[in-house]
């Protein structure tokens, strides 16, 4: 999968193809599609989520540019499996699944697999994780009809924020934002097809 799917597309960043070669993708789908589940396409976990094809999760990690000292966010737990590649590199990462029957699912297979840098609270996305930030990379593994302010607000200085960027009918965009001081860098890498960001009360019990 890695050479085939994510080099041999351009991918580039050696903790990005180590982490990728690392996380048993097939532990993160049903049992029904784990035949399939190192083809590169989205797969249904469930819930009417999807696990992101495997170069788009790689691609959407390499622009984040995170390291091993970075704190980073994700929004959209889903299976885990984004959560546990970022796990490979960072040396925190915080995560807010919205669906309770997929946050718990996440956090078990998580820690069967051995990641105990990986923080997991059930909530709404949009609002991110304030209490831990700021964040040196935060990844939105589902699409926003525009960038929820109180993510950028919990970026740190020079740190990057990807997300997709849209709707279904309107189309969606990768979008990359980069704190600079004052400003905000908007580059833009294409367009993708992810689910809609959920909005909801969440939260923890």
């Amino acid at each position: 999968m890695v050479e085939t799917q994510i080099r041999a597309r351009g991918i580039a960043d050696p903790a990005v193809l180590r982490a990728l070669e690392r996380v048993p993708r097939h532990r993160f789908v049903p049992p029904e599609y784990q035949p399939d589940a190192y083809g590169d396409h989205p797969l249904p976990i469930g819930h009417g989520q999807t696990i992101s094809q495997p170069y788009i999760v790689a691609l959407m990690t390499e622009l984040l540019g995170v390291g091993p000292a970075d704190r980073v966010l994700e929004i959209g737990t889903g299976c885990g499996y984004q959560t546990a590649v970022l796990a490979e590199i960072a040396a925190e990462v915080y995560s807010v699944e919205i669906i309770p029957q997929l946050a718990a699912a996440a956090e078990q297979r998580l820690h069967e697999l051995g990641y105990r840098n990986v923080h997991l609270r059930r909530g709404d996305g949009h609002e991110g994780w304030p209490e831990h930030a700021p964040y040196g990379g935060i990844i939105v593994t589902a699409a926003a009809a525009e960038v929820p302010p109180p993510l950028l607000e919990q970026l740190a200085e020079g740190g990057r924020l990807a997300i997709p960027v849209g709707t279904r009918l309107g189309g969606q965009d990768l979008v990359v934002l980069e704190k600079k001081g004052a400003r905000v860098v908007r580059t833009n890498y294409g367009g993708v097809l992810f689910v809609p960001l959920v909005r909801g009360q969440g939260g923890e019990p």
